[in-house]
C-alpha cells in the first residue's frame, strides 16, 4: 500500500470520485484541501494482509487501475477502491481487475464479495452488474453508500476472466 504507484492510484481514485461528487452537489471540482481531507478520512491501511489486499492493474506494463479487498468475515470480502485511469477506460481493464479480484478473494478464503457505491457512479455500477453483481440489502452505512451489490464466488475462474490481453494485475502487499 505504500508503494509510489499504489499511492498514486489511490490519490487518482479519490480525486475522480471526489470531483464527481462535488460537481454533482456543488457544481465544482474538489479543492486540494478537500482531497487531502478525504484521503485522511478514508484510509486504506487495511487493504494489506491480514485484513485485505490491494491489486494494481497494468496495461502494457504501466499502472492503469486498482482495486482493494477488505476482509469482513471468513466468508466475505468487501470490494473497494476500484479505479481505472481515464486513458485506459474502455480497454477491458475493469473486467480484468474484477477477474483478478475474484481470484484474490478466493485466495483469502472468501465465498462472497460485497461492495457499496454511489448512485451517480453509473459507469462503475454498469461494470458491476455486467460482471454478475446484483443489488443486495445494505450491509453497512456511510455518507457515500447509496447502493449495495454482492456476488457469490463459484469455483474456478470468474465469468469475466480473459486469457492473454494487455492487462496484468499484481498484488501489492504492504510496502
Amino acid at each position: 500500500m505504500e508503494s509510489p504507484e499504489s499511492q498514486a492510484l489511490l490519490r487518482e481514485y479519490h480525486i475522480d470520485v471526489s470531483d464527481s461528487w462535488y460537481m454533482l452537489h456543488l457544481g465544482r471540482p474538489s479543492t486540494p484541501a478537500e482531497i487531502e481531507e478525504g484521503l485522511a478520512d478514508s484510509p486504506s491501511d487495511d487493504l494489506a494482509p491480514p485484513t485485505g489486499l490491494f491489486l494494481v492493474g497494468r496495461y502494457g506494463g504501466t499502472p492503469a487501475g486498482c482495486a482493494g479487498l477488505r476482509v469482513l468475515d471468513p466468508r466475505t470480502v468487501e470490494l473497494t477502491r476500484v479505479f481505472v485511469r481515464p486513458a485506459h477506460r474502455g480497454t477491458g481493464g475493469g473486467r480484468h481487475l474484477l477477474a483478478a479480484v475474484d481470484e484474490a478473494a478466493r485466495g483469502l478464503g472468501a465465498e462472497r464479495i460485497v461492495l457499496d457505491t454511489r448512485l451517480d457512479l453509473t459507469g462503475a455500477r454498469a461494470l458491476y452488474t455486467a460482471y454478475g453483481y446484483t443489488e443486495i440489502p445494505s450491509y453497512k452505512h456511510g455518507p457515500y453508500a447509496e447502493v449495495w451489490y454482492g456476488r457469490e464466488l463459484g469455483p474456478g475462474r470468474g465469468a469475466g476472466t480473459a486469457t492473454g490481453g494487455a492487462a496484468a494485475v499484481g498484488r501489492h502487499r504492504g510496502r
